[in-house]
């Protein structure tokens, strides 16, 4: 008989490395590239709970910060192999995405014997450049109703193993591909699967965009293929659906995308929520959206300059969370908007979400319009040059951010807000702190 535990000591008895692959409940402790790893086994866990004969198939290239995720796949290759799911590394970016696209064809031509393939795509930022020529075309032509396919984007902002600072979103948004940015390895899992749903409801490809705090980081989540709730827009499709079809004119998909994927993707993140106000007060007038690792640093500079919750809410701060940063909910950035003097946007190098904000906000009711400001300052004359056109830098787009910089920025706009003398004493001494 084993002797009873010391109080406050685990029981490990039973556990192996091998659990987080193959323990279908509760928390497990992983890395974000373990979490990579996971997301087709959740995905097949989850069409097998919906009656889904499907199988999934992975392909790309290796690169920073998805220098391991090869390494770990092939690791994982008895579990991906009970699963159903198939790892193919590319050899190079686009001919990976070429095979990824020859997925989502598997049902239109008789005796497949899966009701679809789910693929994953990844690649670092350089990887997704190389790739624009099959990204268009095979995101034109559509995913399948039961595959959908998640690209995972690895972006190195500082550079700090790659030959150039990188950035993907604009590259991505000109092939028509929606956007998802998580923040922790919790979401790489949640956002993960609603890559693949909204894929197959849109039939668009969808990203998720990586980045090395994320990737590099471990966390305890939860793997239980039931945690995510899929919403299906009640929203009315086109005769004949948003998937891949044979045969199909170059101006048919255009139309498609143009006329109604986009729209569809949209609501699916409002159905979903997932953009969402974290933090709120009943008399906000100071708004922050952010996304992503901004979102941490958001957190983290508020918490450096003395404003926790209570003291968010006595400011009238409001923060927004976006978990889709293109394309952007009008009516989600509208609500958020609604009642504030001023906005902030935090966002990693250059800009999105300013952009997409301003211009939803554009033609809003002029009386209730908010400022908003992102990477520049309001403009001021001191008798000499401008800095910029625009004005002074606040969030710089080049390196990257830190909660010491976000908490200058945010103690700058709200030195112009009518703040309590209690709330501006504490902001103003936390504030000099950040300074060092």
């Amino acid at each position: 008989m084993n002797a009873p535990l010391p109080p406050g000591v685990a029981d490990t008895h039973g556990l192996t490395l091998d659990d987080k692959y193959t323990q279908t409940t509760g928390r497990i402790y992983l890395s974000g590239t373990q979490a990579l790893v996971r997301l087709p086994l959740l995905q097949k866990l989850r069409d097998q709970q919906a009656g889904l004969n499907t199988a999934g198939y992975v392909s790309g290239y290796r690169g920073s910060p998805l220098g391991g995720l090869d390494q770990a796949l092939w690791k994982a290759k008895k579990h991906l192999k009970s699963h159903d799911v198939v790892f193919q590394p590319g050899v190079n970016e686009d001919l990976a995405a070429t095979a990824v696209w020859g997925t989502q064809q598997l049902n239109l031509f008789p005796g497949a014997t899966r009701d679809g393939v789910f693929g994953m795509w990844y690649g670092k930022g350089p990887g997704v450049d190389r790739s624009v020529d099959v990204l268009k075309h095979a995101n034109s032509a559509g995913s399948s109703a039961h595959g959908g396919v998640l690209m995972l984007a690895g972006d190195d902002h500082a550079a700090k193993s790659s030959s150039v600072a990188h950035q993907s979103e604009h590259v991505l948004i000109a092939s028509g591909i929606p956007v998802l940015y998580p923040s922790n390895v919790q979401e790489y899992l949640d956002y993960g699967l609603h890559g693949w749903a909204m894929s197959r409801y849109t039939g668009l490809w969808v990203a998720m965009k990586c980045v090395t705090d994320v990737v590099e980081s471990s966390a305890s989540v939860d793997v239980d293929p039931a945690r995510v709730q899929i919403v299906l827009p009640e929203d009315a499709l086109p005769d004949g659906g948003l998937n891949i079809r044979w045969p199909d004119s170059p101006l048919a998909q255009e139309a498609r995308l143009l006329d109604h994927k986009w729209y569809a993707a949209l609501a699916y993140v409002r159905a979903n929520k997932l953009n969402r106000v974290v933090l709120d007060s009943p008399r906000a007038n100071f708004g922050i959206m952010t996304a992503g690792k901004a979102y941490l640093d958001v957190r983290q500079a508020l918490n450096d300059l003395g404003l926790d919750e209570a003291a968010c809410a006595e400011a009238g701060i409001r923060v927004m969370k976006v978990g889709c940063i293109w394309p952007l909910d009008a009516q989600g950035a509208r609500d958020f908007a609604t009642g504030l003097k001023e906005i902030l946007v935090v966002e990693e190098k250059r800009q999105i979400l300013e952009y997409a904000l301003k211009e939803e906000l554009y033609n809003w009711r002029d009386d209730v319009r908010p400022r908003v400001y992102g990477k520049f300052d309001e403009r001021e004359h001191g008798g000499g040059e401008w800095s910029t056109p625009r004005g002074g830098w606040l969030l710089p787009a080049r390196y990257e951010l830190s909660p010491a910089l976000i908490a200058r920025a945010i103690a700058a706009r709200l030195d112009k807000a009518g703040l309590s003398d209690a709330l501006r004493a504490r902001i103003a001494a936390r504030r000099w702190r950040c300074l060092l």
